[in-house]
């Protein structure tokens, strides 16, 4: 059984590819210049979230020079260390919420220095995947169709990243602690 759907699995993706212009041409859509339009709507919309994202990536870089991520985890080290959970993950808590590369990085960094089945490297995949990139999503999305009040967006992101931060440190402890 598990043969049979990776087999469909492998040929279900080209087949999507192939069946959406030939479905298209049947429609009598025109599908190259459709396409064309479409990437031209998709331009302007990169040139118009170029000044968010050129403001999220001085933000973080003086966020991290200054030394405030490092004053950060300072404060709460100690609190890591009295519930045994590994302290070099924290930066991750941090890192993740501004910067999907920069935490994709510091996590691979992670996985080579403590291996993928450590602890520490449990524990960073499992917040890789149950966090996201709040900042940038909101930077880019609320860009792109230009809202600039984001209301209660970053406030309720944020408390989503801490939740899923904690579930994940918690439930890695639970399962291979």
């Amino acid at each position: 059984m598990l043969e049979l759907f990776t087999r469909a699995s492998s040929w279900l993706i080209p087949a999507i590819i192939v069946f959406i212009p030939l479905y298209a041409a049947f429609r009598k859509v025109p599908v190259y210049e459709t396409f064309v339009e479409g990437a031209k709507d998709g331009f302007g919309t990169a040139i118009n979230i170029i000044p968010h994202l050129v403001g999220m990536m001085v933000a973080i870089s003086m966020f991290r020079a200054s030394g405030a991520m490092d004053m950060m985890l300072g404060a709460v080290q100690p609190l890591f260390d009295w519930l045994h959970v590994p302290s070099e993950i924290l930066p991750l808590g941090i890192l993740r919420p501004l910067t999907g590369a920069g935490s994709l990085a510091f996590t691979a960094d992670l996985i080579q220095t403590h291996g993928p089945d450590s602890m520490i490297g449990r524990i960073a995949s499992t917040i890789q995947g149950s966090t996201d990139t709040t900042l940038y999503v909101l930077t880019v999305y609320f860009g792109a169709i230009g809202i600039r009040k984001s209301r209660y967006a970053l406030k309720v992101g944020l408390f989503s990243d801490l939740v899923g931060f904690i579930a994940a440190i918690m439930i890695c402890l639970y399962i291979f602690g």
